[in-house]
């Protein structure tokens, strides 16, 4: 048996797997608010607060899984393909041209992989689907928007890193200012902070996107249109993206797909206006059913599959 570890990094937290082959053998979750760090701290303080918290978390698992060769991390943030270095992380302020590769793998002891983490979940999400031909692509709704594709096999990141951040397509014109220096972009309206600054600018009022899918629920006007301005420029985007990259699977996950049944409608009416006609209903929009895992699993298995050369 050949044991890898996989990690996700959110904003609030990180998960570690502990996988053989696409099993999940073990899973340790950590609070770790990192978002907050980097909003209350300089930004080489935050960096060796993130290092500090990651290794450590790294350590406690090595020491149960001492055999333990390969981990890989999706981190969210623009990464360089060629040096791993993470350019910028719009969600995680300060963070730029950090190399958590290299600084891992020097605490750990380890060789550390890193890829960005939708990009990570679209490679689970491969694997969990059977490996499609067709390609997918994948929608993580977070604290963010992150899109991950999957061509021929292989996560399809560009040349500098920045493939598919369908979370930074620009849908409202001069609209809310993002953490990556444009305006308008989608994650501004479709992630869950974007629901809280809708809400809370029709009524001055701030709350979660949960507390906020619970009033949705209970018939309150203005969470329902929170999370039908979250579906609309979801939809948009998708749109826009499936006119470039005409794939047949995409898969939507992250917290914020719990919500999934306050955005079904609208989100699916917006497509289809959107989208070119013969492009309609020729589309596999689904869920996630990997149960949080699926961005642990795409970094496991990348750790093992940038060592051996393919991933077919």
């Amino acid at each position: 048996m050949i044991k890898t570890m996989g990690i996700d990094v959110g904003g609030t937290n990180l998960r570690i797997g502990v996988f053989d082959d696409l099993h999940l053998i073990e899973e340790v979750r950590i609070q770790a608010d990192f978002s907050r760090i980097c909003n209350n701290n300089p930004p080489e303080k935050a960096w060796q607060s993130i290092l500090s918290v990651m290794a450590q978390g790294i350590q406690s698992v090595l020491r149960q899984h001492h055999e333990i060769h390969h981990i890989g991390i999706g981190f969210p943030g623009f990464i360089d393909p060629d040096t791993q270095v993470i350019a910028q992380s719009p969600n995680l302020p300060g963070l730029t041209h950090v190399n958590l590769a290299n600084d891992l793998t020097a605490l750990v002891q380890k060789k550390v992989i890193i890829i960005n983490d939708a990009n990570a979940a679209a490679l689970g999400e491969y694997y969990l689907a059977g490996k499609p031909a067709t390609g997918l692509i994948y929608l993580g709704l977070g604290t963010g928007v992150g899109g991950g594709l999957i061509l021929n096999g292989q996560p399809y990141v560009g040349h500098h890193g920045c493939a598919m951040e369908v979370g930074h397509l620009m849908v409202v014109p001069e609209g809310r200012l993002c953490g990556c220096g444009n305006v308008g972009c989608m994650e501004q309206y479709a992630s869950a902070s974007g629901v809280s600054l809708s809400y809370e600018e029709s009524t001055k009022q701030t709350l979660s996107a949960v507390a906020i899918a619970s009033l949705a629920t209970a018939g309150d006007r203005d969470a329902i249109q929170a999370y039908t301005i979250a579906a609309h420029t979801l939809a948009q985007a998708l749109a826009t993206t499936l006119k470039i990259i005409d794939v047949q699977h995409v898969v939507i996950g992250g917290g914020m797909a719990g919500a999934w049944p306050l955005m079904e409608t609208a989100f699916q009416q917006r497509l289809n206006h959107d989208l070119m006609p013969v492009l309609r209903q020729k589309t596999n929009i689904q869920l996630s059913n990997a149960q949080d895992r699926a961005g642990m699993l795409g970094a496991a298995q990348l750790s093992v599959t940038q060592s051996i050369g393919s991933i077919e």
